[in-house]
């Protein structure tokens, strides 16, 4: 099992050549984790075929689902949960930067358990 933040077999090259004008693997992972475009990845072609633009889209999909709920859960909780909701949104910002620097550098860098589960979804097609 690998621990927080673990790259998944390593450094992944992901610079393929866009064609007919469509964008890169690299800059395709990094925009994943824009949510929008995460979704639209998964649903048109070439990107919804594409494993790593597939594996980035989902992990961006599943933590953003997970920050969601706990943002629910903490904004429940006057001001003790909401200062630790401002301080999870600090830390939240950090991670997507690092999420896209990652995947701009062609690297697979899984979650723990979402992760995983990113990486299952991406695998199943």
């Amino acid at each position: 099992m690998m621990g927080a933040g673990a790259p998944a077999g390593g450094p992944v090259l992901a610079s393929s050549a866009a064609g007919a004008g469509g964008l890169t693997d690299n800059i395709a992972g990094l925009l994943a984790y824009l949510l929008i475009p995460a979704i639209v990845f998964l649903l048109v072609e070439p990107y919804n075929r594409n494993r790593f633009v597939r594996f980035h889209s989902f992990q961006c999909i599943i933590l953003s689902v997970f920050l969601f709920v706990v943002h629910l859960i903490l904004g429940l909780i006057p001001i003790i949960g909401w200062a630790i909701s401002i301080l999870i949104s600090l830390a939240s910002l950090a991670l997507w930067i690092v999420l896209m620097i990652k995947a701009y550098n062609g690297q697979r860098w899984k979650l723990p358990v979402i992760g995983d589960m990113a990486e299952k979804q991406a695998n199943a097609a």
